[in-house]
């Protein structure tokens, strides 16, 4: 790579900035977007409702019809009945709870508060009292605004969705009957059912044929469990049935204050029957059809929290979809599951599963043992990325986070571990590094023997054989880089997606999991690949990372000067590090800063303590010792002594 080369490079990078800002859509264009948009959405929403206010004229007109019906056989009107009689047709044995009124029943543990609807006897709202939003408003993990969750099966030649029925409270004692709100706490547990009923007239309920949603909660726990009852149901539904359709569909709320790095972090989870947990794309919008498959669990998963559904047994044939909503602000993603629960119709049934509404913490979903933990980006992929979070970040987060200590100084300790235990290493790296320097005479004599560019070959040569004859590896200042760079990755992965640092504030930052910003760009002005902020963690951490590419330039030596593309490549990265930090977790930012400092505290202490004269020495004495050949070497030679080549002394 030379002169022009990185110039080239430079110019690339200059035109990719300008053109993305010159080709930035403009604030009409993008209002025009967003009208489009908003448009397509509309048309949507109104097909939608044109269709409902279809349905609504022929249930008018059916209930016009029986109202007739009553009146001229004499009987005393009841717009209640009416509405069910017309429904007749439509749900049959189910027509009676298609009327009702949609109620909230309350129950509250120690880490959230739940409402259970009487409109399809699901779970309507998740508060978790332990957190908050990033604008310290109550934390909703799934509110009944968009949320569906329904089975469906086929009755008399009907499709019956539960999800658009009416369910009766089913308590165990009256006297939690007369309080409506229920609490447990601790390590007591609560049940408490949903029943719909089948009819045994036009006006009444069969209390010996249901469908129960039974809900057990303990007082400490994020898990519940989930109980589907069907008792007197042989005769109701279709015989042939082998399957009941869950259809769970939710619009997650934004929680964050980045709904950037909320779409990042946001997407669908599941894990296939005894097998690896995999995910659709987080950052763009996908649908999975997996015929034939069966899977453990699917989880919804935010950046920071998940509503996860796990069955006993297994789920069949799922069709998971992730869609982004643009036109809406407080929304991040839709997310849509289709599964196919095992059963045969009996006269009385039980399905169990279980639902997680909670955080995303390591240990919490880890003692569960179905892999639930996979969803926190740990560099699952690469086995060393996940060792460094799981053996060396995490635990030293979960101990001094215990004694309440603020996570800048626990982030702080980490770095200084991790220096500790990458010392030896970067005291045998800069020993290397101080050898160059003593041989760089050396080297500018061997560049005036060898000034020609069809000399290289020579000049490089002789280089090598130089540095054997030192005892030194021309390699070793890339050890440190090498060794940092998966320690920077699965920080990388961990950092915007802890949540011990949630709402963290250290020093100007207000959470570290989260942005810094100490100034936000007027009349929302946003660089390309910048934003419209200035984060002053990651602007400190790029002016470190150049001036410790500047004393590993100096350290180097002779060793940059045979590679000029190199030298230019390091102090680029800096530059393309500031726009990559700039929108990402302030807490990285500030761990990579602290790395560099500690690394030039390394090493102005090594330079105090190294001793370069007597490298020198030892360097004269390496010299005048054979080289000693590596077995693999003195194979080849072997080699090219049988086929006849000349072998060099």
């Amino acid at each position: 790579m030379n002169r022009n080369t990185i110039i080239g490079l430079v110019l690339i990078f200059a035109i990719f900035i300008g053109y993305s800002y010159l080709t930035k859509p403009s604030e009409e264009q993008l209002l025009q977007q967003k009208r489009k948009s908003d448009s397509i959405y509309l048309v949507k929403k109104n097909r939608q409702e044109s269709e409902i206010r279809a349905v609504a004229r022929m249930q008018a007109i059916n209930a016009a019809k029986q109202k007739e019906i009553l009146i001229s056989s004499g009987k005393k009107v009841d717009s209640a009945t009416v509405l069910r009689m017309s429904k007749k047709d439509e749900l049959g044995l189910f027509a009676n709870s298609a009327v009702g009124k949609d109620t909230s029943f309350v129950i509250e543990n120690d880490v959230f508060r739940l409402k259970i609807a009487s409109l399809g006897g699901k779970i309507s709202s998740v508060e978790l009292k332990k957190y908050l939003t990033w604008d310290k408003k109550p934390l909703i993990l799934m509110d009944s605004d968009s949320l569906h969750f329904g089975f469906s099966f086929f009755s008399n030649n009907r499709i019956i969705n539960t999800d658009k029925l009416y369910f009766q409270p089913f308590f165990n004692t009256p006297e939690d009957a007369k309080k409506g709100l229920l609490k447990v706490s601790g390590n007591d547990s609560i049940r408490f059912g949903m029943r719909l009923y089948i009819a045994s007239s036009d006006t009444s309920f069969d209390p010996a044929k249901y469908i129960e949603y039974q809900y057990t909660i303990k007082g400490n726990e994020y898990m519940l469990r989930f109980q589907v009852n069907f008792s007197g149901m042989l005769d109701v539904m279709d015989p042939s049935t082998k399957y009941l359709v869950l259809n769970w569909n939710d619009n997650l709320n934004q929680l964050e204050k980045s709904l950037k790095m909320e779409h990042m972090n946001s997407t669908l989870y599941f894990k296939y029957i005894d097998d690896k947990v995999d995910y659709l794309s987080e950052t763009k919008d996908e649908e999975k059809n997996l015929k034939n498959e069966k899977i453990k669990w699917l989880s919804f998963k935010q950046q920071f929290f998940c509503s996860s559904l796990i069955a006993d047994n297994y789920f069949g044939e799922p069709r998971l979809r992730t869609n982004t909503l643009p036109s809406q602000k407080n929304y991040v993603k839709s997310m849509s599951a289709e599964v196919g629960i095992p059963f045969l119709p009996a006269e009385n049934k039980s399905l169990s599963m279980s639902m997680y509404f909670g955080p995303n913490k390591y240990y919490g979903l880890k003692h569960y043992k179905l892999d639930l933990e996979q969803q926190i980006p740990l560099g699952w992929g690469f086995f060393l990325m996940a060792w460094i979070n799981i053996y060396a970040v995490i635990p030293v987060f979960t101990f001094f986070g215990n004694f309440g200590w603020n996570y800048g100084i626990i982030i702080l300790i980490l770095t200084i571990l991790l220096k500790i235990v990458l010392f030896p290493i970067a005291f045998k790296t800069y020993k290397s590094s101080a050898k160059m320097r003593v041989l760089k005479p050396e080297i500018d004599e061997l560049n005036k023997k060898y000034p020609k560019k069809e000399d290289a070959m020579k000049k490089q040569q002789a280089t090598m054989d130089l540095y054997k004859k030192a005892g030194v590896n021309p390699m070793a200042g890339c050890v440190p880089m090498l060794l940092q760079m998966p320690i920077l990755i699965a920080m990388f992965r961990f950092f915007p997606s802890s949540i011990e640092l949630r709402q963290q504030a250290f020093l100007w930052a207000k959470d570290l999991s989260s942005y810094d910003s100490i100034w936000t760009f007027p009349g929302g002005f946003s660089l390309p690949w910048y934003g419209d902020h200035v984060s002053l963690f990651a602007l400190l951490m790029t002016i470190s990372s150049v001036i410790y590419t500047k004393i590993n330039d100096q350290m180097m030596g002779s060793q940059q000067a045979q590679m000029p593309g190199m030298k230019a490549m390091m102090y680029m990265m800096p530059v393309m590090f500031l726009f990559w930090f700039n929108d990402y977790s302030s807490g990285l930012s500030y761990y990579y800063l602290l790395a560099n400092l500690l690394t030039f505290a390394q090493i102005y202490f090594i330079r105090a303590v190294l001793d370069e004269k007597k490298l020198r020495l030892q360097i004269e004495a390496n010299k005048k010792k054979p080289i000693k050949k590596s077995g693999f070497q003195k194979r080849l030679e072997d080699m090219a002594k049988q086929k006849g080549y000349p072998v060099k002394k």
